[in-house]
């Protein structure tokens, strides 16, 4: 599922090939990917500019002089593309944006959870989906402000898009497994130094997949992500990525909290000494 680093990789691509590019046309292969009646996005992209790329959270926006603007959401496959010519439109191109020097921006997702709509504004748009700040421009004291009066768990905490926009179930586990904090904890027994270590878990890790776009295989060996049975790139040839990164004869524990897969490491996540 793309996450908010796949995300910023897509902004970035967009921001190189769609800048200052009128639309000539916008041709739509599968109306299902559409939050927006096909008429009315034709109408509204055709002979537009884009003059600015942002993101919040998961979600992509190609802004248009008078701060309208497009909003990609990719749901749980979706990519972006460039092609020139029909017989090299990607397979699973669902929309394709036409740009007046003949390049096309292609819209791809297989599964097809992903959708195009339009929108007044990023403001508006944050504020009708009640997305909190995005994770990567949150500050420490809005983080800390809002969660030391939860008594919630921190993982579902930190999945809450309204609390802040962008982090999803492994980001979460990673962050939580670098700022040596259970996922059980309660949001409101945090110190002051664990919500210090919680902010810089997730501004390092955010930026450490952004840096290598998204591609897990190359993120460092100390990142918990290599023992979600996914791979054994940290550790070739053992099955060493199963085990804690620091407590390297401790293997990676899992359980379910609040209802989604989560990885930890019992010894450098000690569990909450509390009632929960």
């Amino acid at each position: 599922m793309p996450e908010l680093p796949e995300v910023e990789t897509y902004r970035r691509f967009l921001d190189e090939v769609i800048l200052h590019q009128p639309i000539s046309a916008v041709e739509v292969f599968d109306r299902h990917v559409l939050a927006v009646d096909e008429d009315a996005l034709r109408r509204r992209l055709v002979g537009q500019i884009v003059v600015a790329t942002r993101r919040l959270g998961k979600n992509c926006f190609l802004e248009f002089a008078d701060g309208s603007a497009l909003v990609l959401h990719f749901g749980m496959t979706g990519d972006v593309g460039a092609y020139r010519h029909d017989y090299d439109v990607p397979r699973f191109t669902r929309v394709a944006f036409h740009l007046a020097d003949g390049l096309r921006v292609a819209f791809i997702d297989p599964r097809k959870f992903g959708r195009i709509r339009l929108t007044d504004s990023l403001e508006q748009y944050q504020k009708d989906k009640k997305l909190g700040p995005d994770a990567l421009g949150i500050s420490l004291e809005e983080l800390s402000q809002v969660l030391r009066k939860k008594k919630t768990l921190i993982k579902p905490l930190l999945l809450d898009q309204s609390i802040t926009a962008g982090l999803g179930n492994w980001i979460v586990d990673e962050v939580l497994y670098q700022a040596k904090i259970h996922p059980e904890r309660r949001a409101n027994t945090l110190t002051d130094a664990e919500f210090s270590s919680l902010y810089a878990a997730i501004q390092s890790v955010l930026k450490t997949a952004i840096t290598q776009e998204a591609t897990y295989r190359q993120f460092p060996a100390n990142f918990l992500i290599h023992a979600r049975e996914w791979d054994e790139s940290a550790t070739p040839g053992t099955d060493q990525h199963r085990f804690c990164p620091r407590h390297q004869k401790e293997e990676i524990a899992k359980k379910y909290v609040g209802g989604r897969a989560t990885y930890y490491c019992q010894i450098c996540q000690p569990e909450p000494s509390e009632s929960i």
